[in-house]
């Protein structure tokens, strides 16, 4: 594994940081390179040392949090939705910024999508549509049910200022998907 130096690290995290912070109160179009070297405390040139514009920022920290919570899911995949939702739920709590900006704000379709996609492909191997309550159904038409309900319960949680624990948010939404899985 190739050691990165940790100055290189720094500064991308102090990127993305900046970035996301900016996304909260300002429009992504809007925001220009100098914004982002400004609030990170770089030089302009920095950031193209890391990434080819702020588009190639934000999908990197786009693709790392979905990377993230991919890795959560082969973690968790051994676990009651209950649980494996807790573990989903903190990680939104220790990411709130990020979430809570890409789930309410107009530059949202993008990451929005892939999200939805994640969560589908996640409970793919969930869903049994030849025996049981989902007999006959379209895969499809489940999958995208509960990807869409997966995905609309996490942008209400942030909407609404996290005020449900994230314990009783995996609990809640844990009991729902085992009652339909």
């Amino acid at each position: 594994m190739i050691k990165v130096d940790r100055r290189i690290l720094k500064t991308q995290e102090a990127l993305k940081k900046a970035v996301i912070e900016l996304m909260a109160v300002k429009n992504f179009d809007d925001i220009t390179i100098r914004d982002i070297s400004d609030r990170a405390n770089v030089n302009r040139g920095t950031i193209y040392l890391h990434y080819m514009d702020k588009f190639d920022l934000l999908d990197k920290i786009i693709e790392e949090h979905i990377n993230n919570l991919r890795e959560l899911c082969h973690t968790a995949s051994e676990m009651s939705f209950q649980e494996g939702n807790y573990v989903w739920f903190e990680y939104f709590a220790d990411n709130h910024l990020f979430f809570s900006t890409m789930l309410n704000t107009k530059s949202s379709a993008y990451f929005r999508s892939q999200f939805l996609d994640l969560v589908v492909q996640e409970y793919k191997v969930e869903v049994d549509v030849t025996e049981g309550i989902n007999q006959g159904l379209s895969e499809d038409v489940i999958l995208q049910f509960f990807g869409a309900a997966v995905v609309g319960i996490v942008e209400w949680w942030f909407k609404n200022g996290m005020s449900v624990p994230p314990r009783v948010m995996a609990e809640q939404t844990g009991i729902l998907l085992d009652r339909n899985f």
